[in-house]
């Protein structure tokens, strides 16, 4: 605990516990996505579970981070190109996280008839299963990070621990307020299809930088706050002062 003496250290963990939130904001949107497709007694069980695996997950890879620096050796090439095991990780996911935005909008699109019947079908276990695999590939993206920002390992646990923990918080919060509002449900999961694009777009080789990413998630969800501020008083009750005798 030393560590925790410098105040360099102090500063490389809020900096590196920010970075964290904001990587695990998308972890919690389509957790909460999926969770929305159980039923309620389930959905805050699924939550919860579905971040502590995230936990679990990001501490073991932190664990292995010898083995994680070594995901980046090229395994083959392709087109003169190097392909290593991040890649195909970064691709996969990616791949997985389109498909699955893509599904959910068409299910809201087609309308309830079809949403209900795709609800039925689904149970808790392949939600889990589901909510593990996007852990997985946000889990590596966000320990890449830490690992390339600090190297004392008890400053990266905690700040994954922190982030986690965080989020563990506000998760409730984040689910209501998506299931409330169906258009602000349709633009996480537009975000999530933009990721899935930037995570593909990474694995072969094409980076797109994040600041662009996030400025123009930012932009999308300020103008959706604006539109809802403008529906809520389109439908508020307007008060009718009846004239004085």
């Amino acid at each position: 605990m030393d560590i925790f003496s410098d105040p360099a250290n102090w500063l490389a963990l809020g900096t590196l516990l920010l970075l964290e939130i904001v990587l695990g904001i998308d972890n919690v949107v389509f957790i909460s996505i999926l969770a929305g497709k159980l039923p309620v007694d389930q959905r805050k069980r699924a939550r919860i579970l579905g971040l502590s695996l995230a936990l679990i997950t990001r501490i073991l890879l932190l664990f292995t981070i010898t083995w994680i620096m070594r995901l980046t050796t090229p395994l083959f090439a392709v087109l003169g190109r190097g392909v290593s095991g991040r890649d195909l990780i970064l691709i996969a996911g990616g791949l997985f996280l389109i498909a699955k935005s893509t599904h959910e909008m068409h299910v809201r699109v087609e309308g309830e008839a079809q949403h209900r019947e795709t609800r039925g079908a689904v149970s808790f276990a392949s939600v889990i299963a589901q909510i593990l695999i996007l852990d997985v590939v946000f889990s590596l993206d966000s320990v890449i990070t830490a690992v390339g920002m600090v190297d004392e390992l008890a400053i990266m646990v905690s700040a994954v621990v922190l982030a986690v923990l965080f989020m563990l918080a506000f998760s409730g919060l984040v689910s209501d307020f998506v299931e409330r509002h169906p258009t602000v449900k349709m633009l996480a999961l537009a975000f999530l299809l933009l990721i899935g694009v930037v995570l593909v777009a990474d694995g072969v080789g094409q980076h797109i930088s994040k600041g662009y990413i996030y400025f123009a998630m930012a932009f999308s969800l300020a103008v959706e706050v604006l539109n809802l501020r403008a529906r809520a008083r389109r439908v508020a009750p307007v008060e009718v002062h009846q004239p004085g005798p």
